[in-house]
């Protein structure tokens, strides 16, 4: 197939491109170029910024795919340039949307394609929902050939599992670090809720067997792991991994909303709900479809990884500060 990836250098895209590239698919990349690690493997790029209507329309106007994907939509205004640029010169165009679209506070597990979408605490997920809305709406009114699929927590060997405290601006080493050093670490609530984190490579694997099926088109799917763990676990395989107990403190979440409400209801848009995924629409398309890669093998490839590069084991003081801060707030209560 000849595959048109926006984007394609990241942290799940990455994994897309090498799956892609492995089978013997034609490859092309669209992106600044900062990253040419790829052509190595025999990817080919078109350079230009995705977030620029025009530069994208003009770099592609000659060109046409069996699939494209754009990995970098993040505003709406970019999903309408994306359909501008590919009508007509794509097979299957997927939409690359999240989990976090479920509905918060979600009302049913498990979690199935079909669960409502409303997340009134995340404006990221607005955003995706509407992104969702407007290209199922290009496949019903200009038979657009739209696929969504929706990630939850995926990580890599470049991008570890970051604590519900942290997002993914933080250097993600952060974590490890602190568990590293004896440092205490938050989980909010009890530390029983369910969450599910998903390998990059898990993610690929899925997402590059829905590539050319015409049946998924006008589908959505969750591409995750089918393995659910309480978040404590999941912080305490990081410890075996790092070889360290990891020191948790509970905190509930009113507690942490009252004082950062901006954290707050990044907690409540996500992490606070049981992250457990009904995978049958996804292995109805994909058989075969499993975990492959389970968190304590993956924690340690990318733990393996961060230890062979120590020039990107960077930490956040302003994390730990306020993680610190937070800490000695709820202890005085």
């Amino acid at each position: 197939m000849r595959v048109l990836l926006i984007g394609g250098t990241g942290n799940i895209s990455s994994s897309v491109t090498k799956y892609c590239l492995a089978r013997g698919d034609e490859v092309w990349l669209f992106n600044r170029g900062n990253d040419r690690s790829m052509e190595a493997l025999g990817a080919h790029y078109i350079i230009g910024d995705a977030n620029d209507p025009e530069d994208l329309k003009a770099k592609l106007s000659d060109k046409c795919f069996d699939v494209a994907a754009n990995f970098i939509l993040f505003r709406f205004e970019d999903c309408i340039s994306t359909f501008e640029a590919l009508k007509g010169r794509v097979g299957q165009f997927f939409y690359i949307s999240s989990c976090t679209v479920y509905q918060k506070p979600c009302l049913t597990t498990p979690i199935t394609p079909d669960t409502p979408l409303k997340n009134p605490y995340s404006a990221y997920a607005q955003m995706k929902m509407k992104g969702e809305f407007y290209f199922l709406e290009r496949y019903r009114e200009d038979d657009f050939p739209v696929t969504i699929v929706r990630p939850s927590h995926t990580y890599g060997e470049k991008k570890l599992v970051v604590g519900p405290l942290m997002g993914w601006r933080v250097p993600h080493w952060t974590l490890a670090d602190r568990i590293l050093r004896g440092e205490p670490i938050v989980v909010h609530g009890t530390g029983r809720s369910l969450w599910t984190a998903t390998h990059s490579d898990d993610f690929a694997y899925a997402f590059c067997n829905l590539m050319g099926n015409q049946k998924a088109i006008g589908h959505a799917f969750h591409i995750t792991n089918d393995e659910a763990m309480t978040w404590d676990a999941i912080m305490k395989t990081y410890g075996l991994v790092l070889g360290v107990e990891p020191k948790i403190v509970h905190i509930p979440i009113d507690f942490i909303a009252k004082r950062y409400p901006d954290i707050g209801n990044g907690i409540y848009g996500d992490m606070s709900e049981n992250g457990v995924f009904d995978l049958t629409k996804l292995k109805s398309f994909v058989p075969g479809f499993r975990t492959r890669i389970p968190l304590r093998d993956g924690l340690k490839r990318s733990i393996d990884w961060y230890r062979a590069h120590p020039e990107e084991m960077q930490v956040s003081e302003e994390n730990n500060a306020f993680m610190d801060t937070l800490i000695s707030e709820w202890e005085k209560v």
